[in-house]
C-alpha cells in the first residue's frame, strides 16, 4: 500500500518555466510566478484530507510560491532547496515509520534520479529527461504541470483498490 508521494516541483507539479518580473520605482520589486494544475491540486488534496494519506514536497529551489501552494494542499512535508533529494525522503520515513515500498513518487529530472530509484512506484512526466523516463515504472502520458501529478494520484487509486473512496470525496 502507498501511504506516501513525494512530488518535484519545475517540471512535474509545474511545466518548468519561473518566470520572474523586476520593477524598478521607490521599491526595487522582483516577482516570481508559476503555474500549477487545478487538476494536479484537487487529487493531492483528495489524497491527503479524504483518503488519509500524506505528502511530500522535496524540490532543488526554494520559493515563497511554492511555500503557498504546498499549504493551499495541505502537504504534509514541504523541503525546499534540496541537494540530496533521496536523504530528505530517507528522514521522512523515518519519522512516519514506513518503507520504500510504500512510497510513490514523481519527478522530471536527474536531481530526482536516486530518489526515483529506491521508491516502491516511481513515476515521471511524458516531457521528462530521457534517463529518467528509462528508470521510472510509468511514464505518464500527461506533461510536467499539465496533469501529470494527477494521472499519477489516478493510477494508484485504481491499482491499489483506493478508487471508491477517492470517488466518495465527490459522490
Amino acid at each position: 500500500m502507498i501511504k506516501l508521494l513525494v512530488i518535484d516541483v519545475d517540471g512535474t507539479l509545474t511545466d518548468g518555466k519561473i518566470i520572474y518580473s523586476y520593477t524598478k520605482d521607490n521599491n526595487e520589486t522582483l516577482k516570481e510566478s508559476k503555474e500549477f494544475d487545478v487538476k494536479d491540486g484537487l487529487a493531492i488534496s483528495v489524497w491527503n484530507k479524504h483518503l488519509g494519506f500524506k505528502t511530500a514536497i522535496i524540490t532543488g529551489r526554494k520559493s515563497k510560491v511554492v511555500e503557498l501552494r504546498a499549504h493551499e494542499l495541505g502537504i504534509t512535508y514541504l523541503h525546499q532547496g534540496v541537494d540530496n533529494k533521496l536523504e530528505v525522503l530517507e528522514e521522512i520515513m523515518q519519522k512516519e515509520n514506513i518503507k520504500f515500498s510504500e512510497v510513490a513518487a514523481i519527478g522530471d529530472d536527474l536531481n530526482d534520479y536516486k530518489m526515483l530509484k529506491s521508491v516502491g512506484l516511481s513515476f515521471c512526466p511524458q516531457d521528462a529527461n530521457e534517463y529518467i523516463k528509462e528508470i521510472v515504472d510509468i511514464v505518464c502520458s500527461k506533461n510536467g504541470g499539465q496533469g501529470a501529478v494527477r494521472e499519477m494520484i489516478d493510477y494508484i487509486c485504481k491499482n491499489y483498490d483506493l478508487e471508491e473512496k477517492f470517488l466518495s470525496a465527490w459522490l
